[in-house]
């Protein structure tokens, strides 16, 4: 039995697989059902507040996430007799009952999944597509498990009271109508706030991220704008590393041209992204020139030979085992970037060494 060339196969599967968005689990819906969230508009939102004394008036946590929801330009109706494409849950309480979640990838793999463990305040969100539960759900939790030490700390009085006025707060940060508009696939509400003047930077950032994880091609334009703003300028590489081949040339002139390491770094990174995504070995070439100029600094080497490694490739086998000859006769137990280089290096040369003998 050939081992050798079915664990090749098994590390070029696991590249593909890491570079999948975390919400692909997407594809359990039904053709017709992605056009349904492509389409959503309006909205009703269905919110309840629950402290250690019972129910509570639900209406101001109701009219942030309908304000919310608004600034990217959806309707809300709460009355659930009105028309409307999608209902939105949340559910807030003092003390938080275990409604589950997925049991593994998309949404359970992330830090705002509902946690198992966490008994203190927290709000739940989740979303119904007609009359289909969605895996979606969301976990918005306070900084404090205790809302009764927490008020009395704060000399707030109920603690119910306390912990679902901090829950507002935190519902007012959090940003869940990006995660949904990128959950449905509407790229063009966050590029319009993208484009906003009075779009927060630490917002900008993040729509940028969401645009990379959707794979959303339509966007590329728009960051290569993006790219003129030094603020943006990573954020946007790592997003179009995700996108179409046409963002290579692009990463090539930034890796090349660019007098900011960090940018060289990223542009490196986001050709490797492109090269495994799509199989092109377009990249290798313009990838090996950086790896035998003498100039580049170890971080942007760094990235280079995780890129290279990515695309296995048996002309890139000789420059990284020269490179790797040069680097182990360097002793610096110290160097941090150095012992990143070095292991990068063994990563890529392992990778093209294997591909190259069993493919």
């Amino acid at each position: 039995m050939r081992v050798a060339p079915l664990l090749s196969t098994l590390t070029l599967c696991l590249l593909v697989l890491s570079s999948l968005p975390s919400w692909a689990y997407r594809d359990y819906f039904t053709t017709e059902q992605k056009a349904l969230l492509d389409k959503i508009q309006t909205l009703r939102i269905e919110t309840i507040a629950l402290a250690d004394r019972g129910a509570v008036d639900a209406t101001p946590i109701t009219e942030v996430i309908a304000r919310r929801m608004g600034e990217l330009g959806y309707t809300v109706v709460r009355e659930a007799d009105k028309p409307h494409d999608a209902l939105l849950r949340v559910k807030c309480e003092q003390q938080k009952t275990w409604e589950g979640t997925t049991a593994a990838g998309g949404d359970a793999d992330l830090p705002d999944a509902p946690s198992r463990l966490w008994k203190g305040p927290a709000c739940q969100m989740t979303y119904r597509l007609g009359d289909m539960k969605v895996k979606w759900q969301k976990e918005v939790r306070t900084e404090f498990e205790d809302a009764g030490l927490a008020a009395q700390s704060a000399h707030a009085g109920d603690p119910g009271t306390y912990a679902l006025d901090k829950l507002r707060e935190m519902l007012e940060t959090y940003e869940f109508p990006l995660l949904l508009a990128a959950e449905w696939g509407q790229p063009e509400r966050l590029l319009k706030l993208l484009d906003r003047s009075d779009t927060p930077q630490a917002r900008k950032v993040k729509i940028i991220s969401l645009l990379g994880e959707m794979q959303a091609d339509e966007a590329l334009p728009r960051l290569k704008e993006v790219l003129k703003n030094r603020d943006l300028t990573k954020q946007a590489i790592g997003a179009m590393g995700n996108l179409g081949k046409e963002g290579i040339p692009l990463f090539v002139e930034i890796m090349n041209t660019s007098s900011d390491i960090e940018v060289q770094a990223a542009a490196a990174k986001g050709l490797g992204q492109l090269g495994g995504l799509h199989g092109d070995a377009s990249v290798v070439p313009p990838l090996l020139a950086k790896l035998k100029d003498p100039k580049t600094d170890w971080s942007v080497l760094t990235e280079v030979a995780w890129a290279l490694g990515k695309i296995p490739d048996k002309r890139s086998i000789q420059p990284l085992y020269d490179l790797d000859k040069k680097l182990q006769a360097l002793r610096d137990p110290e160097n941090v970037p150095l012992k990143k280089l070095k292991e990068a290096v063994f990563w890529a040369i392992k990778q093209c060494d294997t591909w190259d003998q069993f493919s």
